[in-house]
């Protein structure tokens, strides 16, 4: 069974309800953006709605929404029958990415402390919800409570696209990011999401266990790798030669150690009225710089694999997207607890079908977010 969409404008006006289309999947990202690709016969009704920069809404969820930002036609010598529409388009959260970071007046970098959310929250606002410049505001956004969520962290972005840096701040937090809809108001809300526990290890949550010998998966593929792994980082801030303020994160010795060089001299030294920031708060503003760069280098393990539709677990009931599950591979001996950090809904003529990604392939990942991120800001990358 197709699942209906409700096409919307950007003012979120209904304009259709399409259920007719030949096939649609598209890919949730907990980390990154997320994309959506529909086919549909230029014939069929309210075909016409499916322009640029309307909304894709699937079903009553108000957190799959996409935005179109493709459309292509071909006709060839069977006619009618395939002169179909492709239309492509972003996840809602996508417009975020269309900012950069803007530092606030005579000050080189946008610095900000507090929890993860609270940072996060904060560079939205700055260039999207309040910026000082009134022409970069998206008059639909909005931004939900801050409930402070995620470890306290110092952070500094300048002239960065402002996507990236939500997904930088997701993979070192585990927090989801997220951009739905207030359909009564009207309004697109900017929100940090929650995963659940739902290992075998827990007691709060039913656990949930994936497997092909629990007839829960149908295909798996496995990656563990430290091809990229380093897990020390010699962070150095301002100062030249001996002077240099020098601070190291991580204390792995021998074979199982694996050092990186970072350099962090845009760490401010002085505040806004060019007096002193006092000593610890530089060192922990440099510590938290290298331990984020180390979350993207951390050790490649993850899983891939189509989840049987009929499993014995229900999608978005027993499970979502950003949750934590069991994986499990008997005869492979391998058993991780890992986030499921993309899943890709498949709706076709023969029916609907799940794949997921579990855990992150980080450097890949974050390769792959950026490469988007560049794509819908129009970014260009050396």
């Amino acid at each position: 069974m197709k699942k209906p969409i409700r096409i919307l404008s950007l003012n979120m006006d209904i304009l259709a309800e399409i259920d007719n289309y030949e096939s649609m999947f598209f890919i949730r990202s907990w980390h990154g953006i997320g994309a959506i690709e529909l086919r549909i016969n230029r014939y069929k009704k309210y075909s016409d709605t499916l322009l640029k920069d309307n909304l894709i809404l699937v079903g009553n969820n108000l957190n799959k929404v996409f935005i179109i930002k493709h459309r292509e036609i071909e006709l060839d010598e069977n006619g009618k029958i395939t002169e179909n529409w492709l239309i492509k388009g972003y996840a809602l959260k996508s417009i975020v990415a269309q900012r950069i970071t803007m530092p606030p007046e005579r000050t080189a970098y946008d610095n900000k402390s507090g929890n993860t959310e609270t940072v996060m929250k904060h560079y939205v606002n700055q260039n999207l919800v309040n910026p000082v410049d009134a022409r970069r505001k998206v008059p639909q956004l909005v931004i939900a409570p801050d409930l402070a969520r995620g470890s306290n962290i110092s952070y500094s972005s300048r002239f960065k696209n402002v996507g990236e840096e939500m997904s930088t701040l997701s993979l070192g937090s585990g927090l989801g990011w997220d951009v739905t809809l207030d359909i009564a108001n009207k309004q697109w809300v900017f929100d940090i999401v929650e995963g659940r526990d739902l290992t075998v290890n827990q007691s709060m949550n039913p656990p949930v266990v994936f497997s092909p010998q629990f007839e829960s998966l149908k295909s798996m593929h496995y990656t563990q790798s430290e091809l990229n792994f380093k897990n020390v980082a010699i962070v150095a801030g301002q100062g030249e030669g001996i002077e240099r303020r020098i601070v190291a994160v991580g204390s792995y010795a021998g074979l199982k150690r694996h050092e990186i060089f970072i350099d962090a001299r845009d760490v401010a030294e002085v505040d806004d009225e060019e007096q002193p920031i006092p000593v610890q708060q530089i060192i922990q503003s440099l510590t938290d710089r290298g331990q984020q760069q180390l979350n993207e280098l951390m050790q490649e393990e993850y899983l891939e694999g189509q989840i049987l539709t009929n499993s014995p677990f229900v999608y978005q009931q027993d499970y979502d997207l950003g949750d934590i599950p069991t994986i499990q591979n008997v005869d492979w001996r391998i058993t991780m607890n890992a986030r499921i950090t993309e899943v890709k809904e498949i709706y076709e003529q023969s029916g609907f079908s799940i794949e997921a990604t579990f855990g992150n392939n980080r450097p890949t990942l974050i390769q792959k977010i950026k490469q988007e991120l560049s794509q819908i800001s129009g970014e260009v990358r050396r």
